[in-house]
């Protein structure tokens, strides 16, 4: 089984939106932070705005935010939302279906309950599980804030008013988003 980058990055959207729960985020930051295409990532965001995951806000101060608290998302509830409308194979398609054995196979049962075994296991973990006190994801996720109206973007800034911030692996970020030398 492998999940779709929709799933994949509908997941990384959301956990940047939990990590940086009091903003407002835009599409280009998540881009950037977890190297994905702008274009992919703007129908990901449509598709999670129509499901009430995200509100969005468009404008100079606009972007997306969660809905609702990360402890009311569940993995599960996303999984299902984008890769439930694809059948997990062909016998699960009663309009494309052109399988011969149909009639006498008992494997689709068998792949039925597995695939409902994944999803209550997934359901059984919140957004706010997966990024509560990783403090890790925080560092690779976590945004330094916009600067306020008429103050000049320092050193590191994105033109935009904000830079993400991410340490290489032991080595802290400064201020001005540059990373100090660890001795």
């Amino acid at each position: 089984m492998r999940l779709t980058i929709r799933t994949n990055l509908a997941m990384r959207a959301l956990m940047y939106c939990a990590i940086n729960r009091d903003r407002y985020v835009r599409k280009h930051e998540i881009a950037v932070a977890c190297n994905a295409s702008e274009n992919h990532l703007a129908q990901v965001i449509n598709a999670l705005a129509n499901l009430d995951f995200v509100d969005t806000q468009r404008g100079r101060s606009g972007g997306m935010r969660l809905a609702r608290p990360a402890e009311q998302i569940t993995v599960g509830q996303v999984f299902r939302a984008f890769e439930s409308p694809l059948p997990f194979s062909e016998c699960f398609d009663p309009h494309a279906n052109q399988c011969p054995l149909t009639g006498g196979c008992r494997l689709k049962g068998v792949l039925e309950r597995a695939l409902e075994a994944f999803y209550s296991t997934l359901d059984a973990v919140t957004l706010a599980e997966l990024c509560a006190e990783n403090g890790r994801l925080e560092t690779i996720l976590a945004c330094a804030p916009r600067p306020a109206r008429g103050i000049v973007a320092g050193p590191g800034m994105a033109a935009a008013g904000y830079a993400p911030v991410q340490a290489a692996a032991g080595v802290p970020a400064t201020p001005g988003g540059a990373h100090a030398e660890v001795h």
